[in-house]
């Protein structure tokens, strides 16, 4: 992996949601590519931003805004088809995805907590087959990172992924079977993308919604998005701190 040959240079940080992406566009002082020089394919509505910090090439990218509805493409169809092109564009040594979850306050969190996931699985596609069950929950380890969690003192989960915010009797009983602390919408999809293309990932995630708690998903997630951004932004700052100068196997 060439990342192994030296430090890490390159680093594509993928995001579902424009405001999650804005605090840490900000942050880094990345510059939007304009429309005429995109690598994107004409037609996707995917949007990049970039940058130098602290000696690292920064991709930030986010799948944009659907073009009939104008909300943001989330989701893991947005999130794999995203993740692949920049892969084989960009060429990242490193991917973050970072993003908003719901938590599971029976597994310890809270909101604004921010976690890096040990693991990730789907929970949404169920396909009782010998063997396709398997395949269907996706399960697989992330990029072992024991110094960031060492010296970041971020809280560390299992993530399980599916494409509804809510979550269904079946949603749950497979997330529990999954051991999820964490729910979100894309991290096992970028998970998946990243495993085939043998790119190291990483998954932070900061809780705006207890799914096991009292308040409706949708009203709490709403209501705490702004302010938990906030706690995301902090925190995947300190991980891009902690990667300048280091290489994949010092993480």
């Amino acid at each position: 992996m060439a990342a192994e040959a030296g430090p890490i240079s390159k680093v594509l940080i993928v995001v579902a949601m424009q405001t999650e992406a804005m605090p840490l566009v900000h942050k880094f002082k990345l510059v939007e590519a304009p429309a005429h020089e995109s690598t994107f394919p004409k037609g996707a509505p995917w949007v990049r931003y970039h940058g130098n910090y602290k000696g690292l090439h920064i991709d930030l990218v986010l799948p944009g805004k659907d073009a009939v509805l104008g909300v943001d493409s989330v989701g893991t169809v947005s999130a794999a088809l995203l993740t692949s092109f920049s892969i084989q564009t960009l060429k990242p040594d490193l991917i973050i995805n970072a993003g908003t979850a719901g938590g599971f306050k029976a597994k310890g969190a809270s909101i604004g907590d921010v976690f890096l996931a040990s693991d990730v699985s789907f929970h949404d596609r169920r396909i009782p087959i010998p063997v396709f069950d398997m395949y269907g929950i996706g399960a697989r380890k992330t990029s072992a990172v024991p110094n960031i969690l060492k010296e970041l003192n971020l809280k560390i989960g299992k993530l399980s992924t599916g494409d509804s915010l809510d979550m269904s009797p079946q949603d749950e009983k497979v997330i529990l079977s999954n051991d999820a602390t964490v729910k979100d919408m894309e991290g096992a999809a970028v998970a998946y993308v990243a495993d085939m293309f043998s790119t190291p990932a990483i998954f932070v995630k900061a809780v705006t919604d207890i799914v096991d708690g009292d308040k409706p998903t949708s009203e709490e997630f709403l209501q705490n998005l702004i302010a938990v951004t906030a706690a995301l932004d902090l925190a995947v700052t300190k991980v891009v701190d902690f990667i300048s100068g280091k290489r994949i196997s010092d993480l």
